[in-house]
């Protein structure tokens, strides 16, 4: 297995072109720079890692153009072909899995014992979506008595697809292969703060034999690109990955245009843990929703709930594990946790420790600053807090965990409810009976008993009230990606009222 030092002379290797070139548009096929540039820093040391090409308004509109160009030709092409292409998409994902991983720890701040999987993620999404690709015009048959009904599905044309900063590998392909897959042309664009593997993904798609227009990448600011893209006549849809606030407003810009939306937004999502649970296991369970990935996930488990006979006792086990993370440089093997994406992010999780302090709850572990380089912060804790304080209502996204009590299942699952968010929920009992009221009962889109978050591709991601609208996976994406079109055929001569006659 690669040490340390030996993962920094690969990165080395893998960065040298971006440093030389910069982080390049792609439209149409081409590599599109501009006249204006940003940078991107690691957050491990603030160091540049590359300039980034600047898109604007009009950089997206040559994008959109181009993927309008592209779409009749990509959408009549045959599933089996369509397929073809995703397969050697994934195929090239998988051969260059290390340089993916590397890039994004070093982007991201992520450790790589999770981004080394997150990469091959994004093959299987490929492959997955790829097999999809025949029957995806697939419909039904509906027959009454004097019609047949055949519905079909189509693709509904050029999308806009604009992705996050925290796993941003795995959550483009996890986007952009099914509207592939359904027949659409795309135009990516990824956060401003982790630009690199969004590259790398448009030129491992065009290696594989995407057509030039289908897949277009612009970089960009969420005001600047962003807006341009939410707002462009040609785009058919947007599918968002990110904040509640920003899915509220790229609402409000695509309203003129009648624009379809897919949102995965924020969480403050409950894990829920009764007295009768096997404790060693949710313990488990609880520490590695809250604190892999840096905290910085939508499904994180942010908000424990833990009956009040056991808090005393799985808190001094909790507050134990958490003093014993490892946080270090996310290329070291044995780190669990890295530093925050930006120094903006790193502000407002600390501002969030602050505020847990002054609304009375407990700081059981963490809350401080580790070191003067790069945006690393001790694993955090908070007990004794109550529901209506700002860390158990607010999403941190941060290895940040808010801990609250409860005395019965009504108590626990007016608290788990009682937030404007509902992504996703974790519960732990071996009461069968409860577990079936509980999760019948909690607000939220998806929700795991006696088990972290697990993903089965072919079942449907997303959530309720403030955390997003609609659901991806399997036939849910298509939904999305794609138009239902009903044709009856008359099936002999059914009487006609004859007005008039």
């Amino acid at each position: 297995m690669a040490g340390l030092q030996e993962r920094i002379a690969q990165l080395e290797g893998h960065l040298a072109r971006f440093r030389h070139d910069g982080v390049l548009n792609l439209i149409a096929g081409q590599n599109v720079s501009g006249s204006e540039w940003f940078e991107t820093r690691s957050p491990v040391d603030e160091s540049l890692i590359a300039r980034v090409a600047l898109g604007t308004a009009e950089t997206v509109d040559a994008a959109a153009k181009a993927a309008k160009a592209a779409f009749p030709a990509w959408a009549a092409l045959e599933g089996e072909k369509r397929k073809a292409i995703l397969q050697r998409i994934a195929d090239l994902i998988e051969a260059r899995a290390e340089e993916i991983a590397l890039c994004e720890c070093w982007d991201t701040g992520q450790a790589w014992r999770f981004m080394s999987k997150a990469a091959l993620r994004g093959a299987e999404n490929f492959r997955f979506f790829a097999d999809r690709a025949p029957a995806a015009r697939d419909g039904q048959s509906l027959p009454t008595a004097s019609h047949w009904n055949v519905t079909t599905r189509h693709p509904i044309g050029p999308v806009g697809v604009i992705t996050p900063w925290n796993t941003p590998f795995m959550l483009s392909t996890w986007k952009i292969a099914p509207a592939l897959a359904a027949g659409c042309t795309v135009v990516h664009k990824p956060a401003e703060f982790s630009p690199l593997t969004a590259r790398l993904l448009a030129e491992i798609c065009h290696e594989a034999g995407l057509p030039p227009g289908v897949l277009n990448l612009v970089n960009g600011m969420g005001e600047g690109a962003g807006k341009a893209l939410t707002e462009h006549p040609d785009i058919k849809a947007i599918a968002f990955v990110g904040e509640s606030r920003t899915g509220s407003m790229i609402m409000k810009q695509g309203a003129d245009t009648l624009k379809r939306v897919h949102f995965e937004l924020g969480g403050k999502n409950p894990v829920i843990v009764f007295d009768d649970a096997d404790l060693d296991r949710a313990l488990d369970a609880v520490v590695f929703m809250i604190y892999s990935l840096n905290g910085e996930r939508c499904t994180s488990s942010s908000r424990l709930l833990v009956q009040d006979s056991i808090a005393e006792e799985f808190h001094a086990k909790l507050a134990q594990r958490v003093k014993r993370l490892k946080v270090g440089h996310p290329l070291d093997p044995a780190t669990e946790v890295g530093p925050l994406i930006h120094r903006t992010h790193f502000d407002k999780v600390s501002g969030y420790v602050e505020m847990g302090c002054a609304d009375g709850a407990t700081l059981a572990a963490g809350g401080k600053r580790i070191g003067t380089e790069g945006w690393f912060i001790e694993p955090t804790l908070f007990t004794r807090a109550t529901p209506q304080m700002r860390i158990a209502q607010e999403e941190v996204f941060g290895p940040f965990l808010t801990s609250l009590t409860f005395k019965d299942e009504a108590e626990a699952l007016s608290i788990a409810n009682g937030v404007a968010y509902g992504l996703a929920g974790y519960l732990w009992t071996d009461d069968l009976s409860r577990a079936l009221r509980f999760s019948d009962a909690l607000e939220a889109g998806m929700i795991w008993v006696n088990s972290e978050n697990v993903r089965h591709l072919p079942t449907p991601f997303g959530g309720v009230k403030a955390s997003g609208i609609g659901r991806d996976g399997g036939d849910w994406s298509f939904d999305f990606y794609m138009e239902t079109k009903n044709t009856a055929f008359a099936l002999g001569t059914h009487k006609i009222q004859r007005l008039g006659a």
